[in-house]
């Protein structure tokens, strides 16, 4: 199947440019000028970005409109919760996913919630299916843990931002101890018991996943970074609503940052200093930048708007585009096969009638790995 007359957008080649893709089976074969076709999609005048990828949600896990009985976001049985994983809650009848899919959003990383310091394990998915084991792109893709006041206010043990640090501090202790009498069972060759939250915490020692870390106030933040500088762990900053304020600081490290949500009332005062010029300051800054609707705190078909509003606000345009796609693409670890449309990648395409930061823009088309989703 070909595509033919839209601007794709070529991240190499600095926006939207007039190309032609040919899509085999699930993934794009070709993008080029003047592809031969019989039969194609003609989308003449019309602008075309890889499938968008919200790398922050819920979606799935905390349902819509399903009240109590489709809120598996938060356990509320302990602080420390790493062997739970969103795969295991993950509902691919979630109305919000037809939603998503209408927007233009092909991909989201989802999992708990933020009121455990260690809340479990996100998995990251292509959102079409009726199967979440045949949606799933990556399973263990990040582990969720949280700073500020949604811990500190859950009821689940300590009462402090100084508690919440310990707590996270001794289940990486636990972890290394964890790891070191795995290591001396193995050596003597004697029987040692499986922890599923230990296991799960050694992917973080080990840097095969990272934190995604929720944290919107300064201190916050810079408690994440410690932490993180500590046990030499990788780390996402999530939501990082303070972050224009302690740029300097952020920009340090090489840390990536999902910023959002950031079109709701100021509800909390962790909240007060949201501003939409936060992602054109780090991104200045040079921080990598993604941006979340954070499902279902705002809906997901937000997504667009959020990166529009960035842009209005200072950030590039091009970056706006990146913030969703690329950008989200390679925090999550996919960035070979999602976030740019480019041969040899899934073929996860949004045809959109105007430009996808137009606030009149609809999504046309959508095809996920080859298949179209709104037929």
């Amino acid at each position: 199947m070909v595509i033919k007359n839209g601007f794709v957008l070529i991240f190499e080649e600095g926006g939207f440019v007039k190309k032609d893709i040919k899509i085999e089976g699930k993934k794009i074969l070709e993008v080029s000028e003047n592809i031969e076709a019989e039969t194609y999609y003609d989308a003449s005048g019309m602008y075309i970005t890889p499938g968008l990828i919200d790398a922050h949600s819920h979606i799935g896990v905390s349902e819509e409109g399903a009240g109590s009985i489709g809120d598996d976001c938060n356990d509320y049985s302990d602080a420390l919760m790493p062997y739970l994983e969103a795969i295991d809650a993950f509902n691919p009848y979630d109305i919000a996913i037809t939603s998503a899919v209408k927007a233009g959003i092909t991909t989201a990383c989802t999992g708990p919630g933020s009121d455990s310091v260690v809340g479990g394990v996100f998995s990251t998915m292509k959102l079409w299916g009726n199967v979440a084991d045949e949606m799933v792109i990556t399973r263990k893709a990040s582990v969720k843990c949280s700073f500020g006041e949604n811990p500190k206010t859950a009821g689940l043990g300590h009462k402090s931002r100084m508690g919440t640090a310990y707590i996270l501090r001794k289940c990486l202790e636990d972890a290394i101890d964890y790891r070191h009498n795995k290591h001396e069972a193995m050596k003597a060759n004697e029987y040692f018991k499986t922890d599923i939250g230990m296991e799960n915490m050694l992917l973080v020692l080990d840097k095969k996943v990272p934190f995604q870390v929720h944290a919107h106030r300064a201190d916050d933040i810079c408690t994440a970074i410690r932490i993180a500088r500590e046990y030499d762990v990788r780390l996402v900053l999530v939501h990082c609503t303070d972050g224009h304020l302690i740029v300097d600081y952020i920009s340090k490290f090489d840390y990536p940052v999902i910023l959002g949500p950031s079109l709701y009332p100021r509800s909390k005062s962790e909240s007060l200093n949201r501003t939409f010029k936060t992602a054109a300051v780090l991104h200045k800054a040079g921080v990598k930048i993604c941006i979340t609707a954070d499902h279902d705190v705002t809906p997901i078909y937000f997504l667009p708007v959020y990166a529009a509003q960035s842009v209005k606000e200072g950030l590039p345009e091009i970056e706006g585009l990146k913030a969703i796609t690329k950008n989200a693409a390679e925090v999550l670890g996919i960035q070979d096969i999602k976030g740019e449309i480019k041969a040899g990648f899934d073929a996860d395409i949004v045809v959109w009638d105007t430009h996808p930061f137009d606030y009149k823009s609809k999504a046309v088309k959508v095809w996920i790995e080859g298949q179209d989703v709104l037929a």
